[in-house]
């Protein structure tokens, strides 16, 4: 366990987590620093309380000082490794890790951890409710709600920790060792922050670096860079698929989803197909590697069935909204990157009126371009990345250049016809005009409320 009384710990970065890891730190008695590029002003509601504890704050910038005068420093996930000041410090030696890699130190029990592209939230809460439903102790956490850190002071050593862990936060682990590892998929994204998908990929894959032959590892066997992970990893292997029968783990076999724990045992129906609640192909793949995973920790399949048939979409994962003058309205706010934009188009036939754009990550938009043809009606797009969006799709598809998303949803419903969809999956990140996926969504379900109380007014 990590050593902190007494010691000087800097936290870079005031996101959630770095507030959580902050707060851990002091009351573990070390003395601690935040420093952070936002102003004062931008920081305002969080600062009180690290001064209370007695924590000092560093904004507007990070001074080299601030940086060398310590013995541990903790970096948030939304903060780059190539910050200089940190690039400098680690080359002095001094020790960087992440919030995930100091929760980790302390976090008791056993750790399922779940990484992908795509599907990382929807099934991290889903394999909760599973081990939740058959009286498993869990916590949920990570990237998805409570920072890890947050999540210590309940663990016990009977606890399951479920955890969304992305490459941000990854890439700065040392010995976090889960007993169950699952990595949905992997496709490009971010690369603005790794540089390359080959970076993204080996980031992704050391959700099974401190792993070995007593542990698991649940793969996509559809998903060829996920695939080829397996060469890398010490762990027993398990696949998932929705294309094929696998060796040993989960697949569809007419019609129903069937599991087999290895390759001498005899196959067992988990559930029909027609049990998932969760509408699109990519959700069948989420609830394949949920059985994996929860056949891993011992769950019964009779319990599985009842919790994944009972389980209801996660907000902002191709979340219906509502159905104003027969349109129907589907919040995929969380659609960051271009395979999650492609996923939720595929959930629909055709008529679709999408609204993409807001900060792009290095992204190719022209990947969309055969799914936009068959199914699209119409783009309306938002937010920064929108030139870059209409010059790589133009003459595919009808383009409406609306800004932000006030006027796209405007737009849309007032050329969507009944029985058509207005889908917000944006394949891009949020942070050029909203603080969050989780804001844009809200925002987006307000405007489709208010779209629906004026038509009920006009009618009244």
């Amino acid at each position: 366990m990590l050593e902190l009384k007494g010691k000087k710990v800097l936290v870079v970065g005031l996101g959630k987590s770095g507030l959580a890891a902050a707060l851990f730190l002091r009351r573990r008695g070390a003395h601690v620093t935040v420093s952070d590029v936002r102003s004062a002003e931008a920081l305002a509601k969080d600062i009180p309380a690290l001064l209370d504890e007695g924590i000092m704050v560093e904004t507007g910038g990070h001074g080299l000082l601030t940086f060398r005068r310590q013995d541990l420093i903790v970096v948030s996930p939304g903060v780059p490794l190539n910050t200089p000041e940190l690039a400098q410090v680690k080359s002095f030696g001094l020790p960087v890790i992440g919030e995930l890699e100091l929760a980790a130190r302390f976090l008791k029990g056993r750790t399922l951890a779940i990484t992908g592209s795509n599907g990382k939230t929807t099934t991290t809460a889903l394999v909760g409710e599973i081990l939740g439903k058959a009286g498993i102790p869990t916590l949920v956490g990570g990237n998805i709600g409570v920072p890890v850190v947050g999540l210590i002071d309940q663990s016990t050593d009977e606890t399951w920790s479920v955890l969304e862990v992305s490459s941000f936060q990854l890439e700065t682990t040392e010995r976090f060792h889960p007993s169950i590892a699952v990595i949905l998929n992997i496709t490009p994204d971010h690369l603005d922050r790794h540089g390359s998908f080959e970076n993204y990929a080996r980031a992704k894959e050391r959700i099974f670096a401190a792993q070995d032959e007593h542990d698991c590892v649940v793969l996509n066997a559809d998903n060829a860079r996920a695939a080829e992970a397996a060469a890398r990893s010490a762990a027993k292997v398990y696949w998932f698929s929705i294309e094929h029968p696998v060796e040993q783990g989960a697949w569809v076999e007419d019609g129903f989803v069937v599991y087999r724990p290895a390759s001498d045992a005899s196959v067992k129906s988990i559930m029909p197909l027609r049990g998932i609640p969760l509408k699109g192909a990519h959700n069948v793949e989420n609830v394949l590697a949920a059985v994996c995973a929860a056949r891993l920790a011992d769950v019964p399949a009779e319990v599985i069935r009842q919790a994944i048939e009972g389980f209801q979409a996660v907000e902002h994962r191709l979340e219906y909204v509502a159905t104003i003058n027969g349109v129907e309205y589907y919040n995929d706010s969380k659609a960051t990157n271009v395979d999650a934009t492609a996923k939720a188009v595929a959930s629909f036939l055709s008529g679709i009126h999408l609204i993409l754009g807001g900060k792009d990550k290095g992204s190719d938009y022209t990947q969309l371009a055969q799914l936009l043809r068959a199914r699209v009606r119409a783009v309306y797009t938002i937010g920064s990345a929108a030139a870059k969006i209409e010059s790589q799709l133009r003459g595919i598809v009808s383009i409406l250049s609306c800004e932000t998303l006030e006027n796209a949803v405007s737009a849309a419903a007032s050329a969507a016809r009944p029985g058509e969809v207005v889908l917000l999956a944006p394949a891009c990140s949020s942070f050029d005009q909203f603080e969050n996926y989780e804001q844009r969504g809200r925002v987006f379900k307000e405007l489709v409320s208010e779209r629906r109380g004026w038509k009920v007014w006009q009618n009244g």
